[in-house]
């Protein structure tokens, strides 16, 4: 019997559980998280239940299905409040060091487990371009607005503005107005033109997609009710207060995003929910060796074959870390991944449906990607006293001066000059966008091999934990 380890707990990671299961395997799953259902289906917990939950989720019934299977197999172990912090690589095996316990807790054990393959469906978190204001409170990522809606019935303002890039901002949204908030506008960054030339690539795979009509329709409709503008072509740009927001500046775009001088006008508002896109968190993928690809700083992902392998013999990706495609794309890679990690055989239904759907989904990745992608002229809102990254209180001004006054593109020299992205959250948040500031969006080859996706330790540990490892260097 195959023993397959699966990092993340979302729809990748339950899915692949569940194939990996099917065929066969002796399953562990990890997650960091005190819950099954990742940040697509974080809900209540148990202690708070909901009479009809599934009311703010989609796909809750699939959920449902996953977590029963996965909770009540004899072969799976499910270890949450795991933190795999580091993955080591020795005579062609993967080794995960893994804390398990409360992330600021003092009590947590540590262990490593070595598995005959290893399934990585880590996630992504929300990608926020900067601009002046953003580190105000009641500035919101869409992604913690929508999870203080779905786990905590909270909203995060009275009057919220919705803003940023992707079809994400809907159900944000949508979110946002079933917890009592009223959103006064979802601003989309990329112009009418811009969404046109780029969902028409994709118009075939979505036609052959009901369930994503399906949603779409439903967030319309959700719109047209609450009488919620969408607005393309147009970005907060800066936002305004003291203690907190109390209105944001909103711009017209052009077709590169940058902002249309003259177009500017401010609207009172207690909140904002910006989004402009998912960043794969791709820690545990580079600490396995895996390629990545060779794109810009917001285009870099997992590379996979058609089986959903890696670069590295044995390792696998799933899910939003090979590409931002939303839950069904990640159901379908998690099932192929855990499938053919636990030794399946190519002609059995499992994988073959999951190839038609993932291709199918690639289509639409690309569509997405066309439509909404981020586009150079973004810098363009920023002034010199814009905090670039939050952590260590370094502003847009200081980061240019400083590449400016040294001549240097080099990742790594820059941020021990300045600090960008050397704070609590180990670059993050504002990584990729030190990166696209210093290479001018990509334009210009960094002078090193760095990255800020790589991080030797992938999750904050003691130094009294890591003095308690055991020697595990001839250990098999």
């Amino acid at each position: 019997m195959r023993r397959v380890a699966i990092v993340g707990a979302g729809p990748a990671g339950l899915a692949a559980a569940h194939a990996a299961l099917r065929a066969g395997a002796e399953v562990t799953l990890l997650d960091a998280s005190t819950g099954l259902g990742g940040q697509f289906w974080r809900h209540l917990p148990p202690s708070r239940p909901a009479a009809r939950e599934g009311r703010l989720h989609h796909g809750w019934n699939v959920f449902e299905q996953l977590r029963a299977a996965v909770l009540g197999h004899p072969s799976c172990r499910v270890v949450l409040r795991a933190q795999v912090w580091a993955i080591d690589r020795d005579a062609g095996r993967v080794r995960l060091r893994i804390a398990v316990g409360d992330a600021d807790g003092a009590g947590r054990t540590t262990e490593s487990l070595v598995p005959d393959a290893l399934v990585l469906a880590t996630g992504a978190h929300d990608l926020t371009l900067p601009f002046p204001g953003w580190d105000l409170p009641g500035v919101f990522t869409a992604g913690a607005a929508q999870a203080l809606a779905k786990a905590e019935r909270v909203a995060i303002g009275e009057r919220v503005v919705v803003a940023g890039a992707g079809p994400f901002l809907l159900p944000v949204a949508a979110s946002l107005t079933a917890t009592g908030a009223r959103v006064l506008a979802v601003h989309e960054a990329s112009r009418v033109g811009t969404l046109a030339a780029g969902w028409s690539r994709g118009t075939t795979a979505v036609l052959r997609m009901p369930a994503k009509l399906g949603e779409l329709a439903g967030y319309v409709g959700g719109q047209v009710r609450g009488r919620i503008p969408y607005r393309p072509g147009t970005a907060v740009v800066a936002a305004h207060g003291t203690d907190r927001v109390d209105s944001v500046t909103v711009a017209r775009l052009d077709a590169n995003w940058s902002p249309v001088p003259g177009s500017e006008r401010r609207v009172a508002c207690d909140a904002v929910a910006v989004s402009h896109g998912f960043t794969p968190r791709l820690e545990l993928a580079l600490a396995a060796g895996c390629a990545v690809t060779a794109g810009g700083p917001f285009d870099r992902f997992v590379v996979v074959d058609g089986d959903q392998r890696t670069s590295t013999e044995q390792v696998y990706a799933a899910g939003e870390i090979t590409g931002i495609g939303g839950s069904d794309a990640a159901l379908a890679e998690g099932a192929l991944a855990g499938w053919v990690a636990a030794g399946g055989g190519p002609g059995a239904p499992i994988p073959v449906a999951a190839r038609r759907r993932i291709r199918a989904h690639r289509r639409f990745e690309q569509a997405l990607s066309a439509a909404h992608g981020i586009r150079p002229g973004w810098s363009g809102w920023l002034d010199d006293s814009t905090l670039v990254c939050r952590c260590e209180e370094v502003d847009y001004g200081r980061l240019r001066s400083t590449a400016s006054a040294t001549a240097s593109r080099g990742l790594r020299s820059l941020r021990l000059t300045t600090r960008a992205g050397l704070g609590p959250c180990q670059a993050r948040v504002c990584g990729r966008t030190v990166e696209a500031l210093v290479s001018d969006n990509g334009r210009l080859p960094l002078l090193d091999d760095a990255s800020s996706d790589r991080r030797p330790l992938a999750a904050p540990l003691r130094f009294r934990e890591l003095a308690a490892l055991p020697d595990e260097r001839t250990t098999p």
